[in-house]
């Protein structure tokens, strides 16, 4: 009996052990509203080379996600699929994500998103490391408390109809994850702001 109990004991160490390095390997943070004085920009396509204006890709969308990321970063690699999935899941309700390259060359940016092109519009704003502090990311994750070495990835979310009509900040106040998206949090979020409802939601009879 006493050799089961030592047994189980030694097993539940190493659950604990491996779900805590699993949690150790991720950057997951809450959504948060924050003051960040979010700023429009133009910024060259990964793709094309051609530079974007933000105002331009926000035109008829309801809620924009703009992730910031370093193509390198394995947190990014964590987060990528779900930023997709979710693009996916809401876009012909009028959800639309935005990608911004930091810290990386473009061709590095493109190629991390593999043969074809990437599924929705990626920008660059640096082009290597020694850019980090001089980039509006390193400002804005100063401003929401991001303590971070990179700051990748780096959500933010606009609503189009609710931002400022001109001059050079778009929103003085905006929510923002400072990491890893929560999946289902955010899933939530973008639902409830889109008047969607989310796959795990049980819609009521009407009769």
């Amino acid at each position: 009996m006493k050799k089961l109990s030592l047994a189980l004991s030694i097993l539940a160490l190493v659950v604990s052990a491996s779900v805590a390095h699993a949690q150790a390997s991720h950057e997951y943070s809450p959504l948060v509203e924050k003051t960040v004085n979010y700023k429009t920009w133009k910024l060259p396509n990964i793709t094309t080379a051609k530079d974007e204006d933000l105002r331009s890709l926000m035109a008829g969308k309801k809620l924009v996600m703009i992730v910031y990321f370093a193509p390198w970063c394995g947190n990014w690699k964590n987060e990528a699929p779900i930023a997709a999935k979710l693009f996916e899941k809401y876009k012909a309700q009028g959800f639309q994500v935005i990608g911004i390259s930091e810290y990386a060359s473009s061709a590095d940016a493109y190629t991390f998103f593999g043969e074809k092109d990437p599924p929705y519009p990626v920008v660059a704003e640096s082009q290597s490391r020694d850019e980090k502090t001089k980039t509006e990311h390193y400002g804005y994750r100063q401003l929401t408390g991001d303590t971070r070495n990179w700051g990748s990835p780096w959500n933010i979310f606009l609503e189009p109809d609710k931002v400022n009509k001109s001059g050079e900040v778009l929103a003085e106040k905006a929510f923002v994850v400072n990491g890893e998206l929560v999946e289902d949090e955010v899933d939530k979020f973008i639902a409830s702001k889109l008047g969607a409802s989310t796959a795990g939601v049980i819609q009521p009879c009407k009769n």
